[in-house]
C-alpha cells in the first residue's frame, strides 16, 4: 500500500514541474540517437600562436562543425558573409516600411516570456506525462494556420494559386 501512495506522490510531484516542456524527443524511441555524435574537424597548428583569439566560454572554435559555411564555400561563395551583421542594401525600404508605426526594442524577451506562459498553461496533462507523449501540436493548435482553408479563401477572392493542389476528395 505504501508503494502505491509513493508512486502517486511521485507522479503528482512530476506533474507539477515548472518547466513547460511540450516536445518529448525520446517518445517512442528505444534506440540511441546515431546523429548525436558529430565528428569535428581535424586539429591544425596555426602559423602564429600569438595571433590566436582568447578562449570565450560558450563561444565558437575553429574545429567546430560549420555545415552552412562549408556548403557556401563548396559552392564558391564567401562563408564570411554568413556572419555579416546589419541590414542589406536591398532591404532598407522594407525595414523602413515595416517599422513605420514604431518597433519594440525588447520584442524577443517579451515573446520568450509570453511563450513560456503559453507553454505552462498548455503543458502535458497527468496521463500525457506518464505516457511521455509529445503535446507540442496540441498546445499550439490554436495558432496553426489551416492551409487548405486559406488556399480556398484566396481562390474565392479570385487569386490565382497555381502551385496549390486542389482539396483532397
Amino acid at each position: 500500500m505504501r508503494a502505491i501512495w509513493a508512486l502517486i506522490g511521485a507522479a503528482a510531484i512530476a506533474g507539477c514541474s515548472s518547466d513547460p516542456q511540450l516536445h518529448n524527443i525520446g517518445a517512442g524511441r528505444d534506440t540511441p540517437d546515431e546523429f548525436a555524435i558529430v565528428p569535428t574537424r581535424a586539429l591544425q597548428m596555426p602559423a602564429d600562436l600569438n595571433q590566436l583569439p582568447a578562449p570565450t566560454p560558450g563561444g565558437g572554435n575553429i574545429t567546430d562543425p560549420n555545415p552552412r559555411g562549408d556548403a557556401v564555400a563548396a559552392l564558391g561563395g564567401n562563408p564570411g558573409q554568413l556572419s555579416a551583421q546589419g541590414v542589406g542594401a536591398g532591404d532598407g525600404a522594407l525595414i523602413s516600411y515595416a517599422s513605420r508605426l514604431g518597433t519594440a526594442g525588447n520584442i524577443r524577451q517579451q515573446l520568450a516570456q509570453e511563450d513560456v506562459e503559453w507553454r505552462a498553461n498548455h503543458s502535458r496533462r497527468l496521463l500525457e506525462t506518464w505516457a511521455r507523449t509529445d503535446v507540442y501540436y496540441r498546445a499550439y493548435e490554436a495558432m496553426t494556420l489551416d492551409s487548405w482553408a486559406e488556399a480556398e479563401r484566396w481562390r474565392r477572392a479570385g487569386a490565382q494559386t497555381p502551385s496549390s493542389p486542389p482539396l483532397p476528395e
